[in-house]
């Protein structure tokens, strides 16, 4: 592997590491304390990092032990019961997904631990994911009262089919690396050793090819087997509004902080 500077036009991140290798751009979500979960300002310097990359692959991954634990709940989630999202007050999909699933920079997500809650959304969204053995995956959203973000419904049934998605959706389970792999979820999976290199090595593959073709086959696969993303953002943050103001939803956030099992009541 060539070695990896940083790029000191980012170096004003404090939640996400920026660095370069050749044409790939590498994004490290660094909040391994919390497992990389994510704040209003990780989304923020998640999608200036997508939005304004000169890299003609990126390479998406965390720091630690943890790929991403979704959504701090204690920052972001213990706070929507009396302060509404702006998103859910001008229903739209959030900036970060707007970035990443809009960009014509082809995206590996190199998972090296947990990818849940919106952790898994965004390996969701990139084009090609290599996940470390240790690896796991689940759509929590369920166990907060919640709908996922989009592409939890745009994109799993295409990876694993319908059954099995609206199982993880449903149930919010977690599967193992080896079970992704089994029912398509993943590419491959490799020895977390040997992970960042793995995911490298896919990435300049893909950046050595014609940036301009590159792009228009990720246009083309948009057209092809996307949603209209905008449209379908629209419908998860209206109801994303209306869940946050169920008892459910307060129920699922206090069961978590509090690590007792959530008693839901359907209201």
């Amino acid at each position: 592997m060539t070695q990896v500077e940083p790029d000191q036009n980012d170096s004003s991140y404090t939640e996400i590491g920026y660095e370069v290798d050749g044409n790939v751009g590498i994004i490290t979500l660094n909040r391994p304390e919390a497992h990389n979960a994510l704040t209003w300002t990780t989304y923020a310097e998640l999608e200036h990092a997508v939005r304004n990359t000169t890299a003609r692959c990126l390479v998406i991954t965390g720091a630690g032990r943890s790929f991403c634990s979704g959504d701090d709940v204690k920052q972001l989630m213990s706070t929507f019961a009396d302060t509404e999202p702006a998103s859910t007050k001008n229903p739209r999909l959030t900036p970060a997904c707007d970035a990443i699933l809009h960009s014509d920079v082809p995206m590996v997500a190199a998972v090296n631990g947990a990818a849940v809650g919106w952790g898994m959304e965004l390996a969701l969204m990139c084009d090609l994911r290599v996940a470390s053995e240790r690896a796991r995956f689940g759509e929590l959203f369920i166990k907060r009262g919640l709908v996922s973000d989009v592409a939890g419904i745009g994109r799993l049934s295409q990876l694993v089919g319908r059954e099995k998605a609206a199982e993880m959706l449903f149930t919010g389970e977690l599967i193992d690396a080896a079970e992704a792999e089994r029912i398509g979820l993943v590419g491959r999976v490799v020895a977390h050793d040997d992970l960042l290199a793995v995911a490298l090595e896919r990435a300049h593959v893909i950046a050595a090819n014609p940036p301009l073709a590159i792009a228009r086959l990720k246009q083309g696969l948009r057209a092809t087997l996307d949603p209209d993303w905008t449209e379908l953002g629209v419908w998860v943050s209206t109801n994303l509004g209306e869940l946050f103001k169920t008892e459910d939803h307060k129920e699922g956030v206090a069961s978590f902080l509090e690590k007792r099992a959530p008693v839901f009541q359907g209201r």
